[in-house]
């Protein structure tokens, strides 16, 4: 749901070498408070979202039909690298010329929310631009903040432990839903002595999966107003990845660095990586093993803290046509040819029309959607916890004061220390 590397590695992976230079992409309008109209009464919105050049062909395609069923609405585009993205938004958010409609996540909802940037869709739901019928395992209330509907889901994605599986093989592991974090070190400590590669790339800085584990214990991240958890708790967490770093469960994190872009289980630098779902294609492309998806360990056997999480359609507050905004939200996430065009670009189709009009074919793709109905099936799905406003800014600290703790930078103290100092002033506004 935006941020730092974790959390966008659901986008940020497809991103590198993206440019603005893309055949047919046209440059954003400058009209004051959002898109424009014409005397014949044709009005034209702006559309941005971050993402790499092949996003971009996939969603002209749909823009495309859309401007087909709808010829008195016309879409300029605008996308960028996601960093790049967030920074030209806060710009136009900041003058008042935010684009109609852009791509979000769940860490912005309450951000801009409160910079009063986002238009409540639930106005155009009750004149009937947009539908909320259809959507999967309760994706339609994903955008909803405070009664407010501030943005809808395009596609939905979860953590999971992507596995190497010929190292697992090797080491004679066969992770199973409902496996205990005692089954997972277990499991750590064999693919390290069975293999000589490193069981994990580095789990302790990945804020999604460390939101997982409080929530396996009644806690979370993140609540309504702030953090979900004490000094204590983050110092227990970072003291066992520091004793995992030094015993070869983790792997080296100056080599993980001087690999990327390349993760570190394509390097063969570490046997698996928690990660989002969608994520398995990244590995096929860059790595020579064959790749799965196993389920996130529990800390009672049962209960893993998992949601679907999921990139949204959002308006601007400021836009001159909230009707042709919500008609173009309602079209890109229920028209089923939209979704045979977007493939599992976005994630896993976030309405069943959608899901149904596209069948993935190949092996990875297939086992993405297996696993998101496997946890359907298994009942563990849980609602997200609310993601306070300055909620990208403590995810982003929360990654870099990790690995710089990793690095030998920061002891486990300092860094709890230097994290909690910032995440204050954040969450402070």
């Amino acid at each position: 749901m935006q941020q730092n590397r974790n959390v966008e590695r659901r986008t940020i992976l497809k991103a590198a070498g993206a440019s603005l230079a893309v055949a047919g992409l046209g440059a954003t309008a400058t009209a004051c408070g959002g898109g424009t109209g014409a005397g014949d009464g044709t009005v034209t919105i702006r559309y941005s979202w971050w993402g790499a050049e092949d996003r971009a062909e996939r969603i002209n395609k749909s823009i495309a039909l859309f401007e087909k069923k709808y010829p008195k609405i016309k879409v300029k585009t605008d996308f960028q690298q996601y960093t790049d993205f967030w920074k030209k938004f806060n710009t136009q958010a900041s003058g008042g010329n935010p684009p109609d409609v852009f791509q979000n996540a769940i860490g912005f909802l309450r951000k801009y929310d409160a910079k009063n940037v986002l238009l409540d869709l639930s106005d155009q739901v009750e004149a009937g631009n947009l539908s909320l019928a259809g959507f999967r395992a309760g994706l339609e209330k994903f955008g909803e903040i405070d009664g407010k509907l501030l943005g809808v889901p395009v596609g939905s994605n979860s953590m999971a432990l992507v596995i190497d599986k010929h190292v697992y093989t090797r080491a004679g592991v066969t992770p199973e839903q409902g496996w205990t974090w005692d089954d997972f070190d277990e499991a750590m400590k064999k693919i390290r002595d069975r293999t000589g590669r490193a069981g994990d790339s580095g789990m302790y800085g990945v804020m999604y999966l460390y939101d997982l584990y409080l929530r396996q214990n009644g806690k979370a991240f993140f609540t309504k107003d702030g953090l979900g958890f004490t000094e204590a708790d983050l110092t227990q967490w970072w003291t066992k990845a520091e004793k995992s770093l030094k015993s070869g469960l983790v792997a080296d994190p100056k080599k993980v660095v001087q690999v990327k872009p390349k993760s570190a289980v394509a390097a063969e630098l570490a046997g698996s990586e928690f990660t989002w779902d969608n994520f398995t294609v990244r590995y096929t492309s860059e790595g020579k093993s064959e790749y799965g998806l196993a389920p996130i360990p529990t800390t009672d056997g049962k209960k893993t803290g998992q949601y679907l999480g999921s990139l949204m359609l959002s308006g601007s507050k400021r836009t001159q046509h909230p009707k042709e905004v919500a008609q173009f939200i309602d079209f890109m996430v229920h028209d089923p040819e939209v979704a045979k065009i977007m493939g599992y670009d976005r994630g896993v189709p976030a309405t069943q029309a959608q899901y149904d009009a596209y069948q993935p074919t190949d092996p990875v793709n297939k086992a993405i959607a297996a696993y998101e109905e496997s946890l359907v099936k298994a009942g563990v799905l849980q609602p997200i916890t609310p993601h306070p406003n300055g909620a990208d800014i403590c995810e982003a600290a929360f990654l870099r004061i990790a690995e710089e703790m990793a690095l030998g930078k920061r002891s486990v103290d300092d860094a709890v220390e230097q994290f909690f100092n910032e995440s204050k002033t954040a969450l402070a506004g």
